[in-house]
């Protein structure tokens, strides 16, 4: 096969390749990894042995991000603080045609599934991911994971319960969120914080990844009393501080604060009942890299 139609069989399957694995290893830079080990292995591969480009890029970069998530989980256990996905932005472009293909691919690398996704084993991972963001049929995801069809369909149900227990429910409108979190973020700036406790619901979390590397809570604060207290004494001065820029990020809005350009802190909210119910910072300088210049 010429190479110029290589080329143009990988790039087809490219962006899903990379969502796969950037929802198999919630890093971007992974994600990267494996597709380019991906293509390597298709340029390697004889011709005559590749009937299906599709099932073949998806089999390799499937058992790729597997071997990778292994080598990932055993290095996230000595993680400072909490671990959160790497923020990307999300355009799903023409790989999702119609409003309910978008909002299942949004739900799919939205930050509280991709927490949940983290107390998988590799393979239930794999699996979830095939079957639930991109409808693989489960034939075709154990012929990608080398295991039968009646194993993968176990894999399927264990891995569909273990999400459903443990993904929180929240509003996914895009236009609420903006709005609450345009008014979340005039409250904590503006020094209120009986105005900033009035959006916080009583049960409210606050997830903080710095990886130890710069200034962020190394546990999880939970109530409206502390959750609200941590920010009113943190936002004192940020107005001053920072630039704001409101961007889609894991398919929803979020905020990222800038200082002097550069990208500073990640802030997400989840909303259920006009109310936050959690909140997601990230300020490893290491997860924001990507988003500079944006």
């Amino acid at each position: 096969m010429p190479t110029d139609t290589l080329t143009d069989r990988f790039e087809e399957h490219r962006p899903m390749l990379l969502g796969v694995a950037y929802r198999m290893l919630g890093r971007a830079a992974d994600a990267e990894d494996v597709v380019q080990e991906a293509w390597l292995r298709w340029t390697a591969e004889d011709r005559a042995e590749v009937r299906e480009p599709r099932a073949f890029l998806v089999r390799i970069t499937t058992r790729l991000a597997v071997d990778r998530l292994r080598q990932a989980q055993a290095r996230r256990e000595s993680y400072v603080g909490p671990w959160l996905p790497e923020p990307v932005v999300t355009d799903f472009g023409p790989t999702a045609p119609d409003t309910a293909e978008r909002a299942l691919l949004a739900d799919s690398v939205s930050l509280a599934v991709l927490v949940v996704l983290e107390s998988l084993s590799p393979l239930e991972r794999a699996v979830f991911v095939l079957r639930e963001a991109f409808g693989f049929p489960y034939a075709e995801i154990a012929t990608a994971l080398d295991r039968s069809d009646a194993a993968v369909r176990q894999l399927a149900g264990r891995a569909r319960r273990h999400v459903d227990e443990g993904k929180p429910r929240y509003d996914v409108d895009p236009s609420e969120r903006r709005d609450l979190t345009e008014r979340f973020l005039a409250a904590a700036a503006g020094g209120d914080l009986g105005d900033l406790l009035a959006l916080l619901a009583p049960d409210v979390r606050l997830v903080g990844d710095s990886g130890g590397k710069s200034k962020a809570p190394l546990r999880i604060i939970e109530s409206a009393d502390k959750v609200g207290r941590f920010l009113h004494a943190t936002a004192q001065g940020v107005a001053e501080t920072f630039e704001f820029r409101f961007l889609e990020l894991n398919g929803a809005p979020a905020l990222l604060a800038l200082v002097d350009g550069k990208p500073d802190s990640f802030f997400q909210i989840e909303v259920l009942d006009g109310r936050v119910q959690c909140v997601y910072i990230i300020r490893n300088p290491d997860k924001l890299q990507a988003l500079a210049g944006l």
